[in-house]
């Protein structure tokens, strides 16, 4: 008897996405080609679909960003589609949730675990604690631990980017990345810049003219690129020979920038990513970034929550902090300085 697994394999795709597709979830991005496909063959395969037992608990999951914005930047769909190909084998119902929807709090309320994919200012955040006993956050730290996290270790992997750079040569490197802004109107705190201003201050780098900041997106980092070229060509500032982005989308405007002006990557400039979307490896040349484990740190949640609601009641938990590593994939992006 064909399985979800046999289905996934013959398709390319995970099993979790098969399992959407064919219990016609509705907030699933794929396009209508993978979709028919995987109907094709769970009809070829002669697939029928099991009478499901009760569901063993239920999670909900919480998307600080719209459906649009999540397909635009694939980290928040990766750490999504984690939770979810999680879930799916334990046979745990899922609730989803976006900001975007008027009646989220209603949606999501008394769930017994909710999973919360993104940044949150503090009474939006303990509005969130109030409709579960059980909360995660993900994506999101804190000052103090006061809430249950599982973030990346954003510092070290900036660290080992610019260990990289400069032990190639590169003494100018610029900084490209986005600014996130909470539903208070205060703006999050970024591991990720200031670990570049540290590493740069402690290693004697200049770094004040090659600060850019705007978002997480592929406009932007072909906006912040042109700044630069635009900054060598009046005379203002040398063109740095490297450039490090906070993102993939804003490391792949960045080099689409720099190619209209013919420089070449990584012949006249050297470009290092973060994220490892699925595009990265695939771009000319492939781009060297931090591989963020986005889809793993949603399989870590759902797992954690999960204990949390079999080990610990509300009053006898606490806060705790789980910190997850990065990786450098160092691809064709980077190359030594010109003389």
């Amino acid at each position: 008897m064909a399985t979800l697994k046999d289905i996934a394999e013959r398709a390319g795709v995970s099993t979790a996405t098969v399992s959407r597709i064919l219990n016609e979830d509705e907030t699933l991005s794929v396009t209508d080609t993978t979709r028919k496909n995987v109907l094709r063959i769970a009809q070829e395969l002669h697939y029928n679909k099991k009478k499901t037992s009760a569901p063993s608990m239920t999670i909900g999951i919480f998307q600080w960003i719209s459906l649009l914005d999540e397909t635009e930047d694939p980290y928040y769909q990766d750490i999504r589609s984690g939770i979810e190909q999680y879930c799916a084998e334990k046979k745990i119902e899922v609730i989803r949730a976006f900001e975007s929807d008027h009646n989220y709090m209603d949606t999501l309320r008394d769930v017994p675990a909710l999973i919360c994919i993104g940044k949150y200012g503090d009474r939006q955040r303990k509005e969130l604690q109030s409709l579960s006993s059980h909360v995660l956050f993900l994506d999101m730290r804190t000052p103090q631990i006061n809430c249950n996290t599982i973030t990346l270790d954003f510092g070290q992997a900036v660290y080992d980017a610019m260990d990289y750079l400069t032990g190639l040569g590169h003494r100018r490197i610029a900084y490209l990345g986005g600014k996130e802004q909470l539903t208070d109107s205060t703006i999050y705190f970024e591991e990720r810049k200031d670990a570049f201003i540290r590493y740069c201050t402690q290693h004697d780098l200049c770094w004040e003219p090659y600060m850019k900041e705007e978002e997480f997106s592929v406009e932007s980092g072909y906006h912040m690129a042109l700044e630069l070229i635009q900054a060598h060509k009046q005379g203002a500032e040398p063109l740095p020979t490297a450039v490090f982005a906070a993102s993939d989308p804003i490391a792949i405007g960045a080099m689409r920038a720099f190619y209209k002006y013919d420089y070449r990557v990584p012949d006249d400039i050297s470009i290092v990513g973060f994220d490892d979307i699925s595009t990265a490896g695939f771009l000319n040349p492939p781009l060297t970034t931090i591989h963020a484990p986005a889809f793993q740190m949603g399989q870590y949640a759902a797992h954690y929550v999960t204990q949390m609601t079999d080990s610990f009641t509300q009053q006898e938990a606490l806060p705790v902090r789980i910190t997850l590593p990065c990786t450098l994939c160092i691809r064709e992006s980077c190359g030594k300085p010109r003389e």
